[in-house]
């Protein structure tokens, strides 16, 4: 059995064009959703999903409209694939029934797969330069030395919190937490 799935962006958008394609493509039973491909809560696809059983076939009009990016399209394809589902894709021309629609759908995961592990190595590099040049990355440091010296000798001279933090410019947590670090020696 074909069944068709169908998702346009925004609710001003019409599925009359994916809907007349999926009938056309022989699709017995249609399901829709309205919403951003970035959504994760997307009824018409769960439904789909819950509906398909092993033998049938999945139908989409675009890749672009199943998943909400090329790993979460490769997941759903797999998962439909380990139920005994098959899926098409009308636009593509893509069907995981066949032999060629399989190598097809193969070559587009081994791409996704390729392009997280460049962008890994990329981000990895750009992390190993910046540390070679000093930078070590991470939210800046709120105090310096010398305002741990001063935090140090406010808070040992008895001033209030409330004072020392608006003196510093820092909240309570902040002045706690390097109060509790080993006492600051001040930069010449």
């Amino acid at each position: 059995m074909l069944i068709g799935y169908a998702r346009c962006s925004t609710d001003g958008q019409k599925l009359d064009l994916q809907t007349d394609a999926l009938t056309r493509a022989g699709c017995e039973r249609l399901f829709a959703d309205s919403a951003s491909g970035s959504k994760l809560d997307r009824p018409g696809l769960a439904d789909a999903m819950q509906f398909v059983r092993s033998g049938d076939t999945l139908v989409c009009w675009k890749l672009d409209r199943l998943g909400r990016s090329l790993p979460h399209l490769i997941e759903t394809i797999n998962e439909l694939d380990s139920r005994g589902v098959g899926f098409r894709s009308l636009q593509e021309n893509i069907d995981t029934t066949t032999s060629g629609g399989k190598l097809v759908f193969h070559i587009f995961c081994a791409l996704a797969e390729f392009e997280r592990d460049l962008i890994r190595e990329r981000t990895n590099a750009g992390l190993a330069s910046a540390r070679a040049r000093g930078r070590l990355g991470g939210r800046p440091k709120k105090m310096d030395a010398k305002k741990m010296v001063l935090a140090r000798t406010l808070y040992d001279a008895k001033s209030s919190v409330k004072d020392i933090c608006g003196t510093l410019g820092i909240s309570k947590a902040t002045l706690y937490r390097y109060l509790e670090e080993k006492p600051a020696v001040a930069a010449s």
